[in-house]
């Protein structure tokens, strides 16, 4: 077992004092997006040796094919979708060859790697996935009488269902409507709060998202697009192909290694709305949530793929001898609340506190945690047939 030293991500939408306290930090005023438990090149965790001194974890490791990462949102992230394995690797290929680094700030394509991801709360966290049904969506617009809404909602009803509702996307992302417009359809959701009324939350997101970004487009994608909260332990699976934008909130989130992003809307980064639309998979957040099993009697599991799973385990004073975990490969762990020691099956103890991160390999065998506390874990499934590279 290693404990490990991760690197964050200072992105404009983090938060300024929700990571620092997770990390049991001092705030330095600064927005702290995410932490990076893994591998990726663009963000690669440190082993802490005894001395304090720090190496690669892929000096151990090599390359995981999962990650885990801490997210704290204190306003909207991008609309995205994520690629798939042949989508990924023709891009990676494509912007290789085009010799575009990969810290340039309109690369789309860091790894020839699909991204699924999972989402597990750690607060209240507000989060819009995948589209709504076409009747859904008709019953959203028709009561906004803008010009621009009353177009959309005739182009549905003309061409409902996915492919649809696909092309009423496609044309609100390469004709985006005016600031203006986007303004005054903000206004009547406003004045459909105030007189009571919304559907599924459409208007009062909508009014929320145009806050931090005012006249955006992706507002009024807001409104095509299902909202889910979860609450503290419940999480969602993200396939590629998915819509998405995370709105509110704190998660840990687990995923194939990869860093490859399709945005177009509520951002100041890269959009590629064209290949956004291209990307595009059928998914709704009625089918997003993950039901965890439970091992033993104290931890719960959420394995939606087979790529990566996640495992969450608490223990306290009512488990003397400790409590194991379940996996035996590689492993990524956090302490997401109070203060453990992690033992393995050599008998050698690792403390970890409130944010505090290790890696644990083949060699350490089954691992138990003893105190009170609780130990988030993330590994590949049991079953999982080679690396992931040598799947696509």
């Amino acid at each position: 077992m290693l404990p490990l030293q991760c690197p964050t991500q200072n992105y404009d939408w983090g938060s300024t004092d929700a990571i620092p306290g997770f990390q049991r930090r001092q705030p330095l005023g600064m927005p702290v997006a995410e932490v990076w438990l893994g591998t990726h090149p663009m963000g690669t965790a440190q082993i802490v040796d005894e001395r304090g001194g720090e190496r690669p974890l892929t000096e151990v490791a090599g390359h995981l094919d999962f990650m885990l990462k801490v997210l704290a949102a204190d306003r909207p992230l991008s609309i995205q979708v994520h690629p798939n394995a042949a989508q990924a690797q023709a891009g990676y290929a494509a912007e290789e060859a085009r010799g575009v680094p990969l810290d340039a700030p309109e690369r789309v394509f860091k790894d020839p790697r699909p991204k699924p991801e999972m989402v597990v709360a750690l607060s209240t966290f507000d989060t819009l996935v995948g589209f709504r049904p076409t009747a859904e969506i008709l019953r959203v617009l028709m009561p906004l009488a803008h010009p621009r809404v009353r177009e959309l909602t005739r182009q549905l009803r003309t061409d409902p269902g996915f492919a649809g509702i696909v092309r009423l996307l496609e044309g609100l992302l390469l004709d985006p409507p005016s600031a203006e417009d986007v303004a005054a359809i903000v206004d009547q959701c406003r004045d459909a709060l105030a007189d009571g009324i919304d559907i599924k939350r459409a208007y009062a997101t909508a009014v929320e998202v145009e806050k931090h970004f005012p006249g955006d487009v992706g507002v009024l994608v807001s409104l095509l697009l299902n909202r889910l909260t979860l609450q503290p332990g419940e999480a969602a699976y993200l396939d590629t192909g998915i819509i998405h934008a995370h709105l509110s909130g704190m998660c840990l989130e687990v995923m194939v290694s990869s860093d490859n992003v399709l945005r177009a809307g509520l951002t100041s980064k890269h959009v590629d709305p064209a290949g956004l639309v291209l990307c595009l998979e059928e998914g709704m957040s009625r089918v997003a949530r993950v039901t965890p099993h439970l091992f033993g009697t104290s931890t719960d599991i959420f394995s939606p793929s087979r790529e990566f799973a996640l495992s969450m385990t608490q223990s306290s004073q009512a488990d003397p001898a400790g409590v194991t975990l379940p996996a035996t490969g590689p492993r990524l762990l956090i302490c997401t609340g109070g203060e453990v020691a992690v033992l393995n099956e050599r008998d050698e103890m690792l403390h970890l506190r409130r944010g505090d991160a290790a890696y644990a390999d083949e060699g350490d065998g089954e691992l138990r945690i003893v105190g009170t506390g609780e130990i988030a874990q993330a590994y590949a499934p049991e079953g999982a047939t080679g690396r992931l590279d040598d799947l696509l």
